[in-house]
């Protein structure tokens, strides 16, 4: 469905993205991982073509490819109208709307009002909540409900690929799970391809079916996530697993620093 190969993307003289190539299968979900400065936003913001504020056209090098075409140089808008929603990090709602505005905004481009009004039955199936506080001001809603709102709101404009910025992002455990269980949902039921970044490593993995590893603009590691859940560097660095090896090292390094 999605073809990524060796995309470059600067900020003024910076590279931020080391030439980082991956595919996406229609109807897996799969996960970008990464700390901080890995580049995972950079490049979903690359393929939605999120960078009016560079004179330069980004990616500079590489190609992107939706469906069998190249939307590397399409405008964001042409891009969501092929069939892919971005639901950004800190979900970005519009605080001064109501709940049910927030949702139509996400379907701003499209004409069939039959299919919309069937689309936002289908948000509320997946999200009760909503449907509950249609009149409420978005900017009332706690940061949980905020997710939730986001993501209705891309699926309004039916997407074929729904790329999701750090969804648990200040969330509570328990939300985190809700969360991820209507990820899940939303993938088994309405077939949806999803894309997600995200810094919660446990969960990612334990609900997508591939995944990939940033480190400094570069995918060092791809693989299922159970052999990435085996790994010796991802359990110690990325899951907080004490491996054997790591709790080896760190006895012998209290050793020497007793004796000195």
């Amino acid at each position: 469905m999605l073809k990524v190969k060796n995309i470059e993307t600067w900020y003024d003289l910076i590279r931020a993205l080391h030439g980082i190539s991956f595919e996406i299968k229609q109807g897996d979900i799969v996960a970008l991982l990464g700390s901080n400065g890995a580049g995972k936003t950079t490049t979903l913001k690359t393929i939605m073509r999120l960078f009016y504020d560079l004179k330069e056209e980004q990616p500079e090098k590489g190609t992107i490819e939706f469906l069998g075409e190249r939307i590397d140089r399409k405008d964001t808008a042409d891009i969501v109208r092929m069939g892919i929603s971005y639901v950004p990090e800190g979900r970005e709602v519009f605080p001064e709307l109501t709940v049910l505005e927030n949702i139509n905004m996400g379907a701003y481009t499209r004409k069939d009002r039959k299919n919309i009004k069937n689309d936002l039955e289908n948000v509320f199936n997946h999200f009760p909540i909503l449907k509950n506080r249609v009149n409420q001001q978005a900017g009332l809603m706690s940061g949980g409900e905020q997710q939730m709102l986001a993501i209705g709101r891309a699926l309004m404009s039916r997407p074929k690929l729904l790329m999701l910025d750090e969804p648990s992002l200040g969330l509570s455990p328990l939300l985190t799970k809700e969360i991820f269980g209507i990820i899940k949902n939303i993938n088994e039921k309405d077939g949806m391809t999803i894309l997600l970044v995200e810094q919660n490593v446990n969960m990612a993995l334990k609900y997508s079916h591939y995944a990939y590893l940033l480190e400094n603009g570069r995918i060092v590691r791809a693989d299922k996530p159970e052999v990435l859940r085996e790994d010796q560097d991802i359990k110690e660095f990325y899951l907080g697993i004490a491996t054997e090896q790591s709790v080896k090292g760190y006895k012998r390094y209290r050793r020497k620093v007793r004796f000195r």
